[in-house]
């Protein structure tokens, strides 16, 4: 594949996150209870949108569970059983997805970050860790700063392929964003089902995801997009502080060394044979990797 042409694709993937036949051995289905929690919560970011979530177990740390472009908190459904027995556990729904209110114009990594550090204040354990899935990580390294000196490291999912190379010119960045405003539906089914799963992956939670994701409010989605499109780490990263690991699959290769550079504290697994969404794919092989994760996180920070 011709290194442009990688690049535009690892873009699409840290943007764009989002089951039919009985699920094969290790997927997981998107909806259903993962066990008894107290009910919907409310945060509200600061410009006073009310950002719902959940609680689940108790213990430290917090593990805080960001979703990523067009998906909700039901997209951490396959990992919160093995979670909420060790730690407390809070899965967040951005604004505008889930039942988090949309009455916001400034849809961008910015404002999500808020979302994120006004839960995290609500949440009163002494320790935290922000997990995020592909745009989901964007937003947490964006609201590392905000959440202070609580916050013992960032782990993201599906992202940060594009650490260390040059931020896109507005014209890619319009080129990438164009069909998505012309037939949002279409153009995200489309991207789906091409681009996010390995070919022999369970088809009916590619049709699933593709059908979810599809349903973001266009305007919501197309504005994220652009903002995300538009990002630039090198201006991001040099106000975090805390260790960052990641969890990717091998759909795309993930460059560990030139992230590096930009993220010495930084530490990489690759889950082989999943796609851009591991933790619904292969979560009995995903889970540990996490666990691992939060483990080593807690253990630096003198659990």
């Amino acid at each position: 594949m011709p290194e442009r042409r990688r690049v535009s694709l690892a873009l699409l993937l840290v943007a764009l996150t989002a089951c039919g036949r009985q699920p094969s051995p290790g997927a997981a289905t998107i909806r259903g209870s993962a066990g008894a929690d107290e009910g919907p919560r409310i945060a509200t970011s600061p410009d006073n949108v009310h950002v719902e979530y959940r609680v689940y177990g108790h213990g430290e740390p917090a593990v805080l569970l960001v979703h990523g472009w067009a998906n909700d908190a039901n997209y951490w459904h396959a990992q919160l059983d093995v979670l909420k027995a060790r730690y407390t556990v809070v899965a967040l729904n951005l604004a505008g997805h889930g039942a988090s209110g949309n009455n916001r114009s400034d849809w961008s990594i910015a404002s999500y970050a808020q979302d994120v550090a006004a839960v995290a204040r609500q949440i009163p354990n002494a320790r935290l860790v922000v997990v995020g899935h592909s745009m989901g990580a964007a937003v947490a390294l964006v609201a590392a700063p905000l959440i202070g000196a609580r916050l013992r490291g960032v782990i993201a999912v599906e992202a940060l392929r594009t650490v260390g190379l040059p931020p896109l010119a507005p014209a890619e960045i319009e080129q990438r964003v164009a069909p998505f405003r012309t037939d949002f539906v279409g153009e995200t089914r489309r991207m789906v089902s091409g681009s996010l799963f390995p070919r022999d992956a369970d088809r009916a939670l590619v049709q699933k995801v593709a059908y979810d994701m599809s349903l973001e409010p266009p305007a919501i989605a197309v504005a994220s997009l652009r903002s995300l499109l538009s990002m630039d780490f090198a201006s991001v990263l040099p106000a975090v502080h805390v260790p960052v690991y990641a969890i990717n699959s091998d759909l795309l290769p993930t460059d560990a060394a030139r992230i590096r550079r930009s993220l010495p504290d930084f530490t990489l697994d690759v889950l082989d044979h999943t796609g851009h969404f591991l933790m619904l794919e292969a979560p009995a092989r995903f889970n540990p990797l996490l666990l691992k994760d939060i483990e080593a996180l807690s253990a630096r920070a003198g659990r």
